[in-house]
C-alpha cells in the first residue's frame, strides 16, 4: 500500500501541483484547504507525512504544527511556504516541523525530500527494542520517550536525535555528523542543529540554561551524558 501525504494548502493551483508531485512519486495524497480541516483529517485518519502551507485563512500553518504536536502527533511535517526569512524557518523547526521548503520549489527535490523523510521515520519505528539510560527510556516500537516514567512528546527529528544519543551515550557528535546521520545529507543550515538541541534541552533538562544531559563540547559538537 502506497504511503499517504496530507497536503494542507488554501491555494487551489498550488494544492493541485503538490498533489501531482506526490502522485508522480508513487505516493497517495489527500488535500485540506485550511488548518482546521487538516486537524479534522488527522484526527480521523493516519498519514505518513504532512505538507503544510503557512499563510492560510483562519489557523496558519505554525498554529497547525503546534496543535498537532500538543496532541502527541508524531507524523513528519514539511512546511512549504513563500516566507523566506531565516526567522520563519527556525521558528517552524523550533515548534516541531521536520523541514522547511520555500516557494518556488523544485518538484523533483521536494518529492525526494518527502520520500526520504517518510523512510527515515519508518526506520525509527522498525526496531522492536527499548533503549534506557539514567532516567530516560525510549520505546522504539511505539516511538515514545519517557523521563522518570513521564512521557515527553517528540517530533520525528527529535526522536531520531534522541535515539542517536541513547545509542551512543558519552560519544561526541559534531554538527556535520548529526546532520548526516539524522537528515541523511551534508549540513546545509548550521542553525538547524542548534534549534533542535535547544528544543530537546527544554524538554529533557531540569535547568535548560545549565544542561546536565546534552552537553556542548566546545569546538567539537555535542555529547549526551548520564551524570553519576
Amino acid at each position: 500500500m502506497a504511503d499517504t501525504v496530507l497536503i494542507v494548502e488554501d491555494d487551489q493551483a498550488v494544492s493541485t501541483m503538490l498533489y501531482k508531485v506526490m502522485r508522480s512519486n508513487g505516493l497517495e495524497a489527500d488535500t485540506a484547504a485550511s488548518g482546521e480541516e487538516a486537524l479534522e483529517r488527522t484526527a480521523r485518519g493516519r498519514y505518513d507525512l504532512i505538507l503544510l502551507d503557512v499563510n492560510m485563512g483562519g489557523m496558519d500553518g505554525f498554529q497547525v504544527v503546534e496543535a498537532l504536536r500538543r496532541r502527541g502527533c508524531r507524523t513528519p511535517i514539511i512546511i512549504v511556504s513563500g516566507r523566506k526569512e531565516d526567522y520563519d524557518t527556525l521558528y517552524g523547526l523550533d515548534i516541531g516541523a521536520d523541514d522547511y521548503v520555500t516557494k518556488p520549489f523544485n518538484p523533483i527535490t521536494l518529492g525526494a525530500k518527502v520520500k526520504a523523510l517518510i523512510r527515515r521515520s519508518r526506520d525509527c519505528q522498525g526496531s522492536r527494542q527499548e533503549l534506557a539510560a539514567g532516567p530516560f527510556r525510549f520505546d522504539t516500537s511505539t516511538l515514545r520517550f519517557y523521563k522518570d516514567g513521564r512521557e515527553i512528546p517528540l517530533s520525528s527529528k527529535e526522536t531520531a536525535i534522541v535515539k542517536l544519543f541513547l545509542d551512543n551515550v558519552n560519544r561526541i557528535f559534531s554538527r556535520d555528523m548529526i546532520y548526516d546521520l539524522v537528515w541523511g545529507e551534508a549540513i546545509v543550515d548550521e542553525n538547524a542543529i542548534m534549534v533542535y538541541i535547544n528544543r530537546l534541552r527544554q524538554k529533557l533538562e531540569d535547568d535548560p540554561a545549565h544542561p546536565r544531559y546534552i552537553q556542548t563540547v566546545r569546538g567539537l559538537g555535542y555529547r549526551f551524558v548520564i551524570p553519576q
